[in-house]
């Protein structure tokens, strides 16, 4: 009984196209979050002097708001993910999930 169930669902295009949108939609998240996380680290290494240059008079540098960017670029497409998530996937895998126990 398992494996039908299993086999029905893989069969289901609809599980087809939610399995295709939501590797394309996490690779491009992932991407995204490469390009940002390793650009901070490129700049660590190769331009400290940059990240180390003083906003104003005092003590914080260029570098303390880009770190706490990379922290808030991660939250936020964390929060990009959960929303297509909640609205897209849930719905999509709710009618997968029917139309395999019919």
């Amino acid at each position: 009984m398992e494996n039908d169930l299993t086999a029905r669902i893989v069969a289901d295009p609809r599980y087809q196209q939610l399995k295709r949108a939501r590797s394309r939609f996490g690779w491009w998240l992932t991407l995204a979050m490469l390009i940002v996380y390793y650009g901070f680290i490129l700049l660590v290494a190769f331009d400290k002097s940059f990240l180390a240059a003083r906003i104003g008079a005092g003590v914080t540098t260029i570098g303390m708001p880009i770190g706490l960017g990379v922290i808030v670029f991660t939250i936020i497409i964390t929060g990009i993910y959960v929303q297509r998530a909640n609205k897209q996937y849930d719905d999509l895998t709710e009618q997968i999930v029917k139309g395999a126990l019919k």
